[in-house]
């Protein structure tokens, strides 16, 4: 695949870029410090057409497909990735879900909420005891005449504590495993619902990462995703994109991280001439770059394949080569950029160490790289 950008995504990464470096990149560090949910952000972002752009173009949004929505979040990555993170967590767990699993009266229903009031939504799967193993997950739902009563506690929930509706995802049939997962939208101000601990993270700060705890929470059996017991089948779909989407975070870090060290080493006089005069060093941006350059190639193929439905079932494969390729490059990157700034890089009046502990979370969310490389590897030995 070519990595040539039409006219309308080179616009895109253009307009994002130039808001991304005026408007969010000051605000990276207060919100790492403070970590304070960045509201401002959101009203910036939704003022731009970017923060809702994956809703379809009839409820308002842009319709974009996963290649457009990457070129924004590379860009925005590249400023904060916290305020990418909340974009991506918006796509994923308000949009992209409903989009695969809505009935139209959902969507009818939600869709414009979002849009019209702003309404922020999130992806509701991770549990103290069930993380890349979502068949065990153990929270409950039990229907009961109209609606479903739901327990149990969601942890390590990203705009958990901001959110207004959240995709769950739930137990119906324990007998059943995976086959006995459903899916639900459940509204924050749902009876018996309550939003536990606010999560204290070492990175991607501010995004309002909390648990969620459910006690006999009424949903309404309307609320549920699809049929009974395809709950599974819904979040692994979501996940190849989310993954995709995560991966392009991780090389707008990693560029970033690139660029400020490089800077920095063409400036930083030692044993009287510059840095990036140093054999060493030079291998060392060489390194970088390439590696860089390779994973943006991989996630925007994997991007790619997903917009035009191209071999379908290796979309899987590709998406976990994407976020475990990408998230290792920009985990090796950061930590590159803050050992040639030395003593500085380890300080905070630099950014490349909030860029190093940024990094660490892409690497673990959507699956860590221990279970791509698990889902890698069984679609190489699939026969």
């Amino acid at each position: 695949m070519s990595l040539e950008f039409t006219a309308e995504q080179d616009m895109l990464r253009e307009s994002v870029r130039k808001m991304a470096r005026e408007k969010i990149a000051p605000r990276a560090a207060e919100i790492d410090v403070t970590d304070e949910f960045p509201w401002d952000m959101v009203d910036l972002l939704e003022e731009q057409g970017i923060l809702n752009m994956a809703v379809p173009e009839e409820y308002g949004g842009s319709g974009s497909g996963i290649v457009m929505i990457c070129v924004a979040a590379e860009e925005i990555a590249r400023a904060s990735l916290s305020v990418s993170t909340m974009f991506m967590v918006q796509t994923i767990g308000g949009i992209l879900v409903m989009k695969a699993a809505g009935t139209k009266e959902q969507k009818d229903w939600y869709f414009p909420q979002i849009i019209r009031d702003k309404k922020l939504g999130c992806l509701t799967v991770t549990e103290p005891e069930a993380g890349s193993d979502a068949a065990s997950m153990r929270t409950r739902a039990v229907l009961k005449g109209d609606h479903y009563l739901v327990s149990g506690t969601k942890c390590f929930i990203s705009l958990g504590g901001v959110a207004s509706f959240f995709s769950l995802f739930a137990v119906t049939n324990p007998g059943k495993k995976h086959a006995g997962i459903s899916a639900f939208i459940a509204e924050k101000d749902t009876p018996g619902f309550a939003i536990g601990k606010h999560e204290n993270e070492m990175g991607q700060r501010g995004t309002a990462m909390t648990e969620l705890i459910f006690q006999d929470a009424v949903v309404p059996e309307k609320n549920r995703l699809g049929p009974e017991g395809q709950g599974f089948q819904i979040v692994v779909g979501v996940f190849n994109q989310a993954r995709v989407l995560m991966a392009v975070e991780a090389i707008g870090v990693a560029q970033s991280a690139f660029d400020y060290s490089l800077n920095y080493a063409k400036e930083r006089i030692c044993f009287g001439k510059p840095l990036t005069e140093f054999q060493g060093i030079q291998f060392q941006f060489a390194d970088m770059i390439t590696q860089i350059e390779a994973a943006k190639g991989l996630v925007y193929r994997a991007a790619n394949m997903i917009d035009k439905g191209l071999d379908v079932e290796e979309i899987p494969r590709f998406a976990s080569m994407a976020k475990y390729l990408a998230t290792k490059v920009a985990m090796r990157v950061t930590t590159e950029a803050v050992e040639i700034l030395g003593g500085h890089g380890y300080t905070k009046d630099h950014p490349v160490e909030r860029m190093m502990r940024d990094a660490k979370g892409i690497q673990i969310y959507e699956g860590p790289s221990n279970i791509q490389r698990m889902i890698i590897a069984k679609s190489l030995l699939r026969t």
